[in-house]
């Protein structure tokens, strides 16, 4: 929109009679935030928020300290996640993302360490995987009866 000097002095009315910004967009055939924005650069007085959050609608209870959902552990206790599934025998490792569109781009090893590689096996027709880890990316959905019953 071209704010010329007709339109801020319009929204200057606007803003001093108190109607609300997407009132006064309504009125001149412009969205909410462009009056917003003009508002802002123009420094016109600030309003307070029409939301109205809970706590100023009443008293707030006093906030219960949170408990922990599960006990404390300490690292010992932890279990190490699965390793990687390793590339079957015959297949390139590489160190580079995909080189063309055939090639399987799982990763391998921990990014950001020279260990990282991708396999590079044949991929499947329409998928980014080759056979061996499409068929750890890709779980068939279970039938949502199984679980109501």
């Amino acid at each position: 929109m071209e704010w010329t000097a007709e339109a801020i002095d319009q929204l200057r009315a606007y803003w001093a009679e108190g109607h609300s910004t997407a009132e006064i967009g309504r009125r001149m055939g412009i969205s909410k935030n462009a009056v917003v924005g003009k508002a802002h650069r123009l420094n016109l007085d600030a309003r307070p928020s029409p939301i109205r959050r809970e706590a100023e609608a009443g008293e707030r209870p006093a906030a219960q300290p949170r408990r922990s959902s599960s006990p404390a552990r300490d690292g010992a206790s932890l279990r190490r996640l699965e390793q990687p599934a390793q590339p079957s025998a015959g297949t390139v490792v590489r160190a580079f993302p995909r080189a063309s569109a055939r090639t399987c781009c799982w990763p391998l090893g921990e990014p950001g360490t020279p260990e990282f590689r991708f396999c590079s096996g044949d991929a499947m027709t329409g998928k980014p995987y080759c056979q061996e880890h499409a068929s750890v990316a890709y779980v068939k959905a279970r039938d949502r009866r199984e679980d109501a019953a």
